[in-house]
């Protein structure tokens, strides 16, 4: 009977060890799948994004060369907003999925009027200088490089642009954001001057006939 008794007491502590493994492992994999499809939900967001460029850096270490990427992405609706981010990793594919999820969360409103900015503007990075103007219908995006990219992902039609100095791909796509962000709608200038809308339009009616 002895025997009997603690083959059973040994059966009903495995069944309890069993149990109470058991019951700890939905509750430590529950929250790691809500986090998961949190951060999905934050990425799945309908933006167009693009390859400014693509840096390979090597560092030197006892047993050789150890290679890494970064990959500098912009990312845009063509509606009006646009953002860029940096994302470094061992692997291109990673460090483009890093960079797309920094520049999905760094994006900025552009002012645009009629498909073009509403005024001349110039940005300013570090060497890089980047000039835009205003265009009528018909003439299009007239920039190169990151600089094309970028209005084109922000929803520019037609607009004038210069690299006044400056090569550097990261100088330049900061430089037009500056330029970007310096940009002021006629009703934001309106507001600030506390003056009609309407009363500016036609004084810049006037100035350009």
């Amino acid at each position: 009977m002895s025997a009997e008794n603690k083959n059973e007491n040994t059966e009903n502590e495995t069944d309890g060890k069993s149990e109470k493994k058991g019951g700890k492992r939905p509750h430590q994999r529950a929250p790691k799948q809500e986090k998961k499809a949190a951060s999905q939900d934050g990425i799945n967001v309908d933006l167009e994004e693009r390859v400014v460029a693509v840096n390979r850096v090597a560092k030197v270490v006892k047993g050789g060369r150890r290679f890494s990427f970064a990959a500098l992405i912009v990312v845009g609706d063509k509606n009006g907003k646009v953002g860029y981010g940096l994302g470094k990793a061992k692997e291109v594919p990673d460090a483009i999925r890093k960079a797309g999820m920094k520049a999905s969360k760094r994006m900025i409103k552009v002012s645009i009027e009629n498909g073009t900015i509403p005024h001349e503007v110039l940005g300013l990075f570090g060497a890089g200088e980047v000039l835009l103007k205003p265009a009528g219908d018909g003439t299009g995006i007239k920039a190169a490089g990151a600089c094309r990219s970028i209005l084109e992902l922000a929803g520019v039609k037609n607009v004038l642009t210069k690299s006044v100095r400056g090569s550097n791909p990261h100088n330049i796509v900061k430089a037009t954001f500056h330029a970007l962000k310096s940009l002021r709608s006629l009703e934001e200038v309106a507001n600030v001057r506390g003056v009609n809308s309407k009363g500016l339009r036609m004084k810049a009616k006037a100035s350009k006939a």
